[in-house]
């Protein structure tokens, strides 16, 4: 991996990469709250400046826990002027080792992109949208995930191929929300009853501190996920619904609003 160190000398010197994808942060956990991760097709010049924008949008959100700053449209001038507010970045190309497929050289190779952005200038940013920090460490977050799909049901655990991608989709909006998540195991499945209204989240699942229950049904008219979350924290439980086209985007919803309920920027 080529490293690569953004100076400051006067002025900010840099240019664009071609943005294809979202961040996804699929390796920053809640140590890292002030990078973001996104796929890139390639290291020209023309849109990096998009890039930094998205992964900036993504950072203030994770720093703040207030997920109510997705598509806040007073972000606008300052995704403008991301690079401002970005300390350096790495990137990865997905392909290493394969050969290029084109004439264009990198145009369609997919890298993944690690933006860090300095901790001051993002501090200084939210205080200016009126939200704070919600500072490490933060709560460890026991998930249990049913999923319904036609006749096959099923527990989203750590240790069984039959979960795998719904496993990795957890991690990886956990991760984009800045939270530490602990995942059942088979055996601990075997154990839990999704129907209950209240479940010990230390008998359950032990290192959570609290309980996230979440149970998706594939809705084959509406194509789409219908899902039911319950939130138990601090003695209090908070309910609510979303809906998604992909299990995927509905776990970043549902983390993402489980960070706004514990950071206290309000209910989803």
């Amino acid at each position: 991996m080529e490293r690569r160190r953004i100076l400051h000398c006067g002025a900010w010197c840099l240019g664009f990469w071609l943005i294809a994808g979202l961040c996804t942060n699929a390796t920053a956990g809640a140590g890292d709250l002030y990078s973001a991760q996104t796929v890139v097709t390639g290291q020209g010049a023309d849109n990096r400046q998009a890039g930094f924008a998205i992964c900036l949008e993504d950072v203030l959100i994770k720093v703040s826990g207030a997920y109510q700053l997705s598509g806040d449209a007073r972000l606008a001038p300052f995704k403008a002027k991301a690079s401002d507010f970005v300390a350096g970045f790495d990137y990865h190309d997905q392909m290493s080792g394969k050969p290029k497929h084109d004439e264009q050289g990198t145009r369609d190779r997919p890298y993944d992109l690690t933006v860090s952005f300095d901790h001051g200038r993002i501090d200084d940013l939210l205080q200016k949208l009126g939200v704070k920090p919600w500072p490490a460490p933060r709560p460890s977050v026991g998930v249990i995930v049913a999923m319904t799909s036609g006749s096959r049901s099923f527990l989203v655990v750590s240790d069984d191929r039959q979960s795998d991608l719904q496993r990795d989709a957890l991690r990886a909006a956990a991760a984009k929300r800045g939270l530490d998540i602990v995942l059942p195991t088979t055996s601990q499945a075997t154990r839990i009853d999704i129907g209950r209204a209240a479940l010990p989240p230390a008998a359950l699942l032990p290192g959570a501190e609290m309980t996230l229950l979440g149970h998706l049904t594939w809705d084959e008219a509406k194509l789409a996920w219908e899902s039911q979350w319950q939130l138990d924290a601090a003695g209090a439980k908070r309910r609510w619904r979303l809906r998604g086209a992909t299990f995927d985007d509905t776990f970043r919803r549902g983390l993402g609003d489980v960070a706004q309920i514990l950071s206290g920027n309000g209910a989803p």
